[in-house]
């Protein structure tokens, strides 16, 4: 019987690729590079106050053929488009990264987003995932990691793109590749973590992080505090394994901060997997990793038996996987409502047949639902 991990795993030989560290863009916006829903969205924000849905997926970029990018964005247009009321559309589409295989080039954009995403009614705000940022070094044009990227979702003004191949959608004005979206129930926090397998943090960005943390807390238990970042955290799959790097510089940060986020979701591994880490407090944080958007692969979650893993040190991490799902692509509709006793999130995952000769049925299923209460900090968590 070949039993599936209930823990995060670790793959037994990291690799060092730390020299493949790019440098980062130069920001478009001012710090702290926050960027409020209103200047995208203009003075429509008061339908959000109440409640406010939006979608997350990752990875739905693919070089290689896959018959399931043009799905994950058909299924995610519909839903967007098929609710009667302003409050129940799906207001935006947050990115978790990896738009674009296998370096992130102009050339590929409009085969990898432009086209498949052209019918999404909603705006699409993004991290930068580490195929966004490689350079591809067969290429005959000289250009810096995150180029296209910035073009696309950091430009300074919103406009049409020369390369997008006559799509209609217009670039988006984030500040900077890491930045914060304002809106009336959430403050997003998304980090950059650049191109190593791991991922790498910037001193300057940790700095930002916590302050950015800091700042977000100030306003709960109005408004949650939603940390987005491309490597996951933690994973109990064969082909990346949790990300000790990560997992550091999120626990330092929110120790440095005094203040830990309402829930964290990340791509970069090819499945859906929702974990709860449990501190000694008794307090709890969701982790989930949300990158079956399309990329032609996915990542099975490791089998007990499995010898390329090892178990999470649960002495020292108390985290545990909940619920996956690594045989079919998907994507994360989130809703956020406010309530007497303060803010609900309610988590479904929404999941396509895998049966690729089922293309011309786009509706996806749900399925799971997932609730995380918010409200407000009562004392120091350190």
């Amino acid at each position: 019987m070949n039993l599936k991990r209930t823990t995060p795993v670790f793959l037994n030989h990291l690799p060092d690729d730390s020299h493949v560290v790019k440098p980062l863009p130069h920001p478009t916006g001012t710090y702290p590079y926050r960027l409020n829903i209103r200047e995208v969205l203009g003075d429509v924000s008061w339908f959000l106050k109440q409640r406010m849905s939006f979608h997350m997926v990752g990875d739905t970029g693919s070089l290689r053929h896959s018959a399931f990018q043009a799905r994950i964005a058909s299924a995610l247009a519909q839903q967007a488009s098929e609710h009667s009321s302003a409050s129940e559309k799906p207001a935006f589409l947050f990115h978790l990264g990896d738009v674009v295989y296998n370096h992130g080039e102009a050339s590929e954009y409009p085969k990898q987003f432009f086209m498949p995403y052209e019918e999404y009614p909603a705006p699409i705000f993004a991290i930068a995932g580490n195929h966004d940022g490689d350079i591809n070094p067969d290429s005959t044009l000289i250009y810096q990691s995150l180029d296209t990227f910035m073009d696309v979702f950091c430009d300074t003004y919103r406009r049409k793109i020369m390369f997008a191949a006559g799509s209609k959608r217009l670039s988006m004005i984030q500040p900077n590749v890491y930045w914060t979206l304002q809106t009336p129930l959430a403050h997003f926090i998304g980090l950059y973590s650049n191109v190593t397998k791991h991922g790498t943090i910037t001193a300057e960005q940790r700095e930002w992080f916590i302050e950015e943390l800091r700042n977000a807390d100030m306003h709960r238990p109005d408004q949650a505090l939603i940390v987005c970042l491309h490597h996951a955290p933690y994973s109990a799959d064969t082909n990346h394994g949790s990300s000790p790097a990560m997992i550091a510089f999120l626990e330092e940060a929110f120790k440095a901060a005094d203040v830990r986020p309402d829930i964290v979701f990340s791509g970069h591994v090819h499945n859906y997997q929702r974990f709860t880490k449990t501190y000694e407090d008794g307090s709890s944080v969701p982790y989930i990793v949300s990158g079956a958007g399309g990329y032609a692969d996915l990542h099975p979650i490791a089998s007990v038996a499995d010898p390329r893993v090892a178990d999470l040190d649960t002495d020292r991490h108390q985290v545990r996987l909940e619920n996956f799902c690594d045989d079919r692509f998907g994507f994360l509709q989130i809703t956020i409502e406010r309530r007497e006793n303060g803010l609900l999130l309610v988590g479904e995952y929404y999941t396509m047949c895998p049966d690729i000769r089922m293309q011309n049925q786009p509706k996806a299923t749900l399925f799971e639902r997932f609730f995380v209460p918010i409200r407000n900090k009562a004392y120091s968590f350190y």
